[in-house]
């Protein structure tokens, strides 16, 4: 009876043995998370804070697209269609609740890709926890050119994004302010508490060919700057140089104009968003230019992008700003690395995203290259008269 129960045991521990291994095969095979009966996508966005307008912005894109998928029958992955199932939480513009979100929708909500976040330092926040869970983030308008690389230099494996990199825009401001404008004296404004603005700051000094001839600084919040405009109105310039977002900006453009500061005015894509011109004032954002990677004057001639702003005026009453082509080209390319790779693997569809090559957007064609940058045209905006009036288009 004894040695009947002792080679029961030893078959029971062989067993067991077996799948115990099989089971670390499966498991090891199966890395990341997996889609259910849904697609889960994750949100990690601005939708409050200093950012919101852009998170609320890209928000909109996002669920016109997420909309436009599910209404098509879903994503095709392998043989079967699957909805997607976005998930929105707030990182409230704090890098501290970034992280705590992106936490969140990996591990407890177990999505197979994150969306956002809109800025680079809430976005960079995020890699950690977006790494650890082997989930792909691809944030449509973080633009710092560290921030799909780790220290070292080499790539961040799940970090991607839909615009350029700001060395990329700030060479093309540069040469803009160069040759087209004909500036050869700049005063430069920027903003000091984000490495948007003076990662920036520092691409435009290196490829300005003319002279700095002063540099001033701000802190995201303020709200006067006539002190700052007074001391630049007694300089000889030919235009500002004012790196940094929106809501700053427009009051900078608001008091120079009030103030009889009337040389052009040059920024970058913080500047693309209709609010703008509203804390400008109409009356006020008169030689303004910006670069933006989705201009509503250069996609008028692009189907696709056509289309695009029909569908999203038709569901929000209102045109279709930067920030949500971005957010809706994005999901979009999630879908591409979904069926390019034939599965909802969060690995899977990293390595997906990392091949996307002509891929058709609404705000150009976008190759991904080795960096995780995608490869795309920037257009410059001009306002005239609180209309943007021209829009300028750069390769």
């Amino acid at each position: 009876m004894m040695k009947k129960f002792m080679k029961a045991v030893t078959i029971f521990s062989a067993i067991a043995m077996v799948s115990t291994t099989l089971a670390g095969c499966s498991s090891a095979k199966n890395e990341g998370n997996d889609a259910g009966k849904t697609i889960k996508i994750g949100v990690n966005m601005e939708l409050s804070g200093a950012a919101g307008a852009y998170g609320q912005a890209e928000k909109q894109g996002i669920e016109l697209a997420a909309q436009e998928i599910n209404k098509a029958g879903g994503i095709k992955v392998g043989k079967t269609k699957k909805k997607v199932q976005m998930i929105y939480r707030d990182n409230k513009t704090s890098t501290t609740d970034s992280a705590s979100v992106a936490s969140k929708l990996v591990n407890n909500d177990k999505v197979v890709a994150v969306i956002g976040p809109a800025t680079t330092n809430a976005g960079t926040a995020a890699i950690p926890n977006i790494t650890k869970a082997k989930v792909a983030a691809i944030s449509p308008s973080a633009s710092d050119y560290k921030y799909t690389l780790q220290k070292d230099g080499s790539v961040q494996p799940y970090v991607f994004r839909t615009e350029y990199q700001n060395n990329f825009q700030g060479k093309v401001v540069a040469n803009f302010t160069n040759n087209t404008l004909k500036a050869k004296k700049v005063a430069i404004i920027a903003d000091k508490s984000t490495d948007y603005a003076t990662g920036l700051t520092k691409e435009f000094k290196k490829d300005f060919r003319g002279k700095i001839v002063q540099t001033e600084y701000y802190t995201a919040g303020d709200k006067d700057f006539n002190a700052t405009l007074t001391a630049l109105k007694s300089k000889d310039f030919d235009a500002i140089y004012i790196p940094g977002y929106y809501s700053e900006v427009g009051l900078i453009v608001k008091q120079a104009r009030q103030m009889g500061i009337n040389q052009p005015i040059v920024g970058t894509d913080g500047m693309a968003d209709p609010k703008l011109i509203q804390i400008a004032g109409k009356e006020n954002a008169n030689n303004v230019y910006y670069t933006t990677p989705f201009s509503k004057i250069a996609a008028a001639s692009d189907k696709k992008a056509s289309n695009f702003m029909k569908n999203y005026q038709a569901k929000y009453n209102e045109e279709a700003p930067t920030f949500s082509a971005l957010g809706y080209d994005t999901v979009y390319m999630v879908k591409k690395a979904i069926e390019q790779q034939g599965s909802a693997n969060s690995v899977k569809i990293a390595k997906g995203l990392a091949k996307i090559k002509n891929f058709k957007g609404v705000s150009g064609t976008i190759s991904i290259d080795k960096k995780h940058n995608p490869q795309k045209t920037i257009s410059i905006e001009e306002i005239q008269g609180g209309k943007v009036t021209k829009a300028y288009k750069v390769k």
